[in-house]
């Protein structure tokens, strides 16, 4: 499975990597141009290497909040989150949200 939301890109992987870590709270990013967050409704959010993941639990749906995108509900599984980059003629930049 793969889904966009915004400037984020979400895949489904097999598992969270070693040596992560839970996060205490649950933004996956926050707008550059309007400070709204990509924020998930329940779960718990990991991090490594600088990379976002989250896993959602048997039994167990979660939601992906955007104030200017429409909603986007995950079924039970891990997925990694990865920003965005487009290509400018100074070079590869994250893409604003």
């Amino acid at each position: 499975m793969m889904v966009r939301q915004g400037d984020l890109l979400i895949v489904k992987v097999n598992k969270l990597p070693l040596e992560c870590k839970k996060q205490n709270h649950r933004i996956l990013a926050e707008g550059e141009a309007t400070g709204h967050l990509h924020e998930l409704d329940s779960g718990e959010l990991y991090e490594k290497d600088g990379i976002l993941y989250f896993r959602v639990e048997k039994e167990q749906k979660i939601t992906l909040k955007h104030p200017e995108h429409g909603p986007i509900t995950f079924e039970p599984g891990v997925y990694k989150v990865i920003r965005q980059r487009e290509y400018e003629p100074k070079g590869w930049r994250r893409v604003a949200d």
